[in-house]
């Protein structure tokens, strides 16, 4: 499928997806959920981390306004649905994925940002979840990510002013990683993505999803999952190179794979 709305390269053993509406701020219409729809189910195998950023001045300045206007309740609820799963699937990669914004992360761009395993941004970026006030609400998974990263109360106040936050703020309140200038945001999300492939594939997942799943767990029923985790760990030849790199005071070279 080839992509209008969307840009992929790949550095390396490093995916870049960019959002490439730049003159409508990256906005979601119903082809970018299409394409992004096939991206997602089709990674390239050697993709080991994936960084998602935005063309232009935003990440993703929300849906595309334009395209909700012309919607019936029934085509709503069709197109929300279609976003949720696609983040769902977002979520549940294997490999880790990098927010990176560097601009406006709006409505479902924060959406889609929350469902990363963290995010990076710069000192100018902007985010919120501004759907109230076009008389509607968030509708990608907004009320739902966003109060478990920050609590119910802070979730409801975000939601229901639809005030949108600095990158300080958002950092303060535990939806942001870390923040860095304009010149430097690109450089500091590569290198921990660097940092990342670094490692092996097969640990990365069984700690995504030890984190990931076990959220939702009491913690006996948690560190059960988190021993299964670590047993699998020791199916993949990662595991016994690492431990005999550190034995020998060498670097580890990671060659396992997911299966």
């Amino acid at each position: 499928m080839e992509y209008k709305t969307l840009i992929f390269e790949l550095q390396e053993d490093i995916g870049i997806l960019k959002f490439n509406r730049p003159k409508q701020l990256n906005a979601i219409n119903e082809e970018m959920i299409e394409e992004m729809e096939d991206f997602f189910s089709k990674i390239p195998s050697e993709t080991k981390v994936l960084i998602l950023t935005g063309q232009g001045k935003a990440f993703i300045a929300g849906a595309d306004i334009s395209y909700l206007a012309k919607l019936s309740p029934l085509q709503a609820r069709r197109f929300v649905r279609r976003g949720q799963e696609l983040f769902s699937k977002i979520e549940a990669l294997p490999i880790p994925v990098i927010a990176c914004i560097n601009g406006f992360a709006l409505g479902g761009g924060l959406e889609i940002a929350m469902s990363c395993d963290f995010i990076y941004c710069s000192k100018e970026a902007k985010l919120g979840q501004p759907e109230v006030n076009l008389g509607i609400m968030p509708g990608f998974g907004g009320t739902q990510r966003l109060s478990r990263l920050v609590g119910k109360a802070v979730a409801k106040e975000l939601c229901m002013t639809g005030r949108i936050i600095g990158a300080d703020e958002a950092k303060e309140l535990g939806i942001v990683n870390k923040v860095f200038s304009k010149e430097d945001l690109w450089n500091e999300t590569m290198k921990v993505a660097n940092e990342i492939s670094s490692k092996g594939r097969v640990s990365l997942r069984a700690i995504k999803r030890s984190i990931d799943r076990g959220f939702d767990l009491d913690l006996r029923s948690g560190c059960y999952m988190e021993a299964d985790n670590f047993a699998l760990c020791f199916a993949s030849p990662d595991a016994k190179e690492g431990l005999n790199a550190f034995l020998e005071k060498r670097t580890p070279q990671f060659k396992g794979k997911l299966v």
